[in-house]
């Protein structure tokens, strides 16, 4: 998939986790009922964004992160038949460890 798109500027492609598939009482959750999950793993990233200098400054984030975003975040788009995010670093809120 990486060598197939390669995000411009200070933008990030992530690929959602699968949400969760039952409560913690054990009641398992239909699709229609499930929210979509605001956690996922960072596929790709671009080189950075220029500040007033002109100068590249790279990102925070880097492939295999495990971030958090916010819910409506981000453009959804299929590439190769995945399900996945482009968004601006800012639109993260930050990595999970």
């Amino acid at each position: 998939m990486v060598n197939k798109f390669r995000p411009l500027h200070d933008r990030v492609v992530v690929e959602r986790l699968n949400g969760e598939e039952k409560t913690a009482g054990g009641i398992i959750i239909p699709d229609t009922a499930k929210e979509k999950p605001m956690e996922g793993v960072v596929i790709s990233v671009g080189p950075g964004a220029r500040n007033e200098q002109g100068q590249i400054v790279a990102l925070d984030v880097k492939e295999g992160d495990r971030v958090l975003f916010g819910k409506w975040s981000g453009t959804e788009v299929k590439i190769d038949g995945k399900e996945l995010l482009i968004m601006k670093e800012s639109d993260i809120m930050g990595v999970i460890s």
